[in-house]
């Protein structure tokens, strides 16, 4: 019974001080009849500028390989002069 009657005193007590903030907030007047007004602002975006070279396409690359000049020895110079 003395905890349902300390609730009841608190529950009381909390409605009693509620009245009175909201009592003594109206007749100061701390309420502003317009409400205040809030903007949002998005960042602009920022421009990227992407410097790209220009492309050549009538370059091509070819590559060539020379074979070496291998000398000849005296028996391949024979074998080439004599006629089977």
């Amino acid at each position: 019974m003395k905890d349902i009657k300390k609730a009841i005193i608190g529950v009381i007590t909390l409605a009693i001080t509620t009245a009175g903030g909201l009592l003594i907030n109206k007749l100061i007047g701390g309420d502003d009849e317009e409400p205040t007004k809030t903007e949002v602002t998005t960042p602009s975006p920022t421009n990227v500028i992407i410097n790209i070279p220009e492309q050549k396409k009538d370059t091509i690359v070819k590559k060539v390989y020379v074979k070496p000049v291998v000398k000849e020895t005296k028996t391949e110079k024979r074998k080439k002069e004599i006629d089977w």
